[in-house]
C-alpha cells in the first residue's frame, strides 16, 4: 500500500441523523483540553434558547474544523457569491462590537 495515498473512510449516516437539526445560535466555550460547541435555536420573541446539540472536540480538532469551514465558505462564494451577514452595522446595541475609533 502507499504511504501517500489517503486513506479512504466509510462514514454511515443514520436516518434521524439524514435529517439534520437546524441551529440559528451556536456559542462556544473552551477550557485547556476541549472545545465546546453548543448549537441552539433562537425563535423571536422567546426569551429561552434551547441547545439541540452539543460537539466536543480537541483544540487540533477544533482548529482544523475552523480551516475545513473557511475553505467550504470560500468554496460557497466563488460558486455563489459572497455571503452577506444582515444587520452587521457599527451602531448595535447588542452582541460582539468593534472597538471604539476615537
Amino acid at each position: 500500500m502507499n504511504q501517500n495515498q489517503p486513506q479512504q473512510i466509510n462514514v454511515e449516516l443514520g436516518e434521524k441523523e439524514a435529517e439534520g437539526i437546524y441551529s440559528n445560535l451556536a456559542l462556544i466555550s473552551h477550557s485547556p483540553a476541549e472545545f465546546v460547541i453548543d448549537f441552539t435555536r433562537m425563535l423571536p420573541g422567546v426569551p429561552k434558547a434551547r441547545v439541540y446539540a452539543r460537539i466536543i472536540m480537541t483544540p487540533q480538532h477544533a482548529k482544523s474544523f475552523l480551516q475545513a469551514l473557511k475553505e467550504n465558505v470560500h468554496k460557497y462564494e466563488e460558486q455563489f457569491g459572497e455571503i452577506k451577514i444582515y444587520g452587521e452595522d457599527r451602531n448595535r446595541s447588542f452582541g460582539f462590537k468593534p472597538p471604539s475609533e476615537n
